[in-house]
């Protein structure tokens, strides 16, 4: 049998790719990656001009994205109808190949291929490649440490009701806020909540030609989905004595 080998690609711009992704991607025969309907795909758009060019793709598209909410009973049963098709056909496909599957960020970082790895493991020999995350991207193009001395850092997810984030925003010391999209208003609103909203940064596209970072209390409405909210920590260290 073939074996599944999953690449994080890091956050968006190539060059942050390991050596070992790098390998994995220009070498592949078959590549698999997730997208809209529709769209191209941003783990495919990274990879633009390093595959081969007889590669095969496998673009595994989701049948739903934002249409449905995503604690109904329909989104997680068409999600996971999904995953369980493309586990199947990836694991027919590897009868007798390689497959590379593409993943921006880590694959085990809020990643959509931990669904597959759930299904697969133990049935289908995986290797699994550690990417830089979108988060750690955005901090450094952002020019400031997220965390100082003991700071706490909080990864939330913008999806959350806003009174969790609320909770959970008070008591961190360095935040990241995901998934943020149309629920940019709410994050907002919880942030200024907790007295936290004039310290925040949205960063859009982080690492990508097209960045663009912005005070949050400066953005109006939503964003694109490929953004992440950031406040930084302001913890112990030496003082600076010259």
């Amino acid at each position: 049998m073939g074996k599944l080998i999953c690449a994080g690609l890091g956050p968006g711009d190539p060059d942050l790719m390991s050596l070992r992704a790098h390998r994995a991607v220009t070498g592949a025969a078959d590549v698999a990656y997730f997208r809209k309907a529709g769209r191209a795909g941003q783990a495919r758009r990274i990879v633009e001009g390093l595959l081969r060019g007889n590669v095969v793709e496998h673009a595994m598209e989701y049948p739903v994205t934002t249409e449905l909410r995503f604690d109904t009973v329909e989104y997680n049963d068409a999600l996971a109808h999904f995953y369980d098709d493309w586990a199947g056909r990836l694991e027919r496909l590897l009868q007798d190949r390689d497959v590379v599957v593409l993943c921006e960020g880590d694959p085990f970082f809020y990643g959509s291929f931990m669904h597959l790895y759930s299904r697969l493991a133990g049935k289908v020999q995986i290797d699994v490649i550690p990417g830089i995350t979108g988060m750690t991207g955005c901090w450094t193009a952002s020019g400031q440490p997220i965390t100082w001395g003991d700071d706490v850092l909080s990864v939330l997810m913008g999806t959350l009701p806003e009174e969790v984030m609320r909770a959970r925003m008070a008591e961190a010391d360095a935040l990241v806020v995901m998934k943020t999209g149309r629920n940019l208003p709410k994050i907002r609103a919880a942030l200024d909540a907790v007295g936290k909203l004039d310290a925040a940064f949205l960063v859009e596209a982080g690492t990508m030609p097209n960045q663009r970072i912005r005070r949050l209390a400066e953005v109006e409405g939503e964003c694109p989905y490929f953004a992440i909210v950031l406040v930084h920590g302001q913890g112990r260290r030496p003082e600076i004595l010259e």
